[in-house]
């Protein structure tokens, strides 16, 4: 059954990765169990398939995503493969075993909805194992049209600028993430320091409260915003 499409997921932040992300790439992807690597590429991938496969990244095209846990580590990443002469988009996502049911597939998933449709791209597109249960689930809650055949899902959503895209939504997103990130590298400096002085504590609580007015502001935008799944 075909779900309308929802707004992103309230309070997760989703960073626009670079090429210096390559080696946190490769980790988060080696991590995986070997059956959530399979159904994440369609097959079975090697290590050193892996690797090349993030070394061929082209970030001056592609669009590449991810979710930063509490150590700063990839807990969540989505690849936005562009093709700039047919205006499609191919999306892969994966997420840690262990930080599953929190909304982070659906974040990145609705992310890179966001960043397509306001790069003006026509359609947004999945191909996975049919057997893949959780991304089709996560395909049909973004709005995406499901066709299973010869044990494969290809999922899709004609992309609209005015109904999927947003300049300010992005915008605030990208500053979200950065605000998110930014507390996150200063409570892990003090949890390795051991020490708080009086003025981190206080860049702590600034940072804390910027990042709340950006979030508020963000659902203001979006509107109503619904439970995670």
């Amino acid at each position: 059954m075909k779900h309308p499409p929802e707004s992103p997921a309230a309070g997760v932040a989703v960073l626009r990765l670079n090429p210096r992300y390559r080696d946190d790439l490769v980790s988060h992807l080696l991590q995986l169990p070997a059956d959530d690597r399979r159904l994440r590429f369609g097959h079975s991938i090697s290590d050193d398939a892996v690797r090349k496969y993030v070394a061929g990244i082209d970030f001056g095209r592609d669009s590449v995503f991810g979710i930063h846990g509490a150590a700063l580590e990839l807990i969540g990443v989505a690849h936005l493969a562009l093709d700039p002469v047919h205006r499609v988009a191919e999306l892969g996502v994966s997420v840690d075993p262990s930080s599953r049911t929190k909304g982070y597939g659906y974040a990145l998933l609705q992310r890179a909805v966001l960043h397509a449709a306001n790069l003006g791209y026509r359609v947004l597109f999945m191909v996975c194992l049919a057997e893949n249960g959780i991304m089709m689930h996560l395909a049909q809650k973004a709005g995406l049209s499901v066709v299973i055949e010869r044990g494969e899902a290809d999922a899709r959503l004609k992309l609209d600028r005015f109904a999927h895209g947003g300049a300010i939504r992005e915008a605030l997103a990208d500053q979200f993430a950065l605000v998110d990130d930014m507390l996150k590298q200063q409570f892990l400096w003090l949890r390795q320091s051991g020490i708080e002085s009086a003025s981190s504590s206080s860049r702590t609580v600034e940072a804390a409260n910027e990042r709340r007015r950006t979030e508020s502001a963000s659902e203001t935008l979006q509107g109503t915003v619904p439970q995670r799944a």
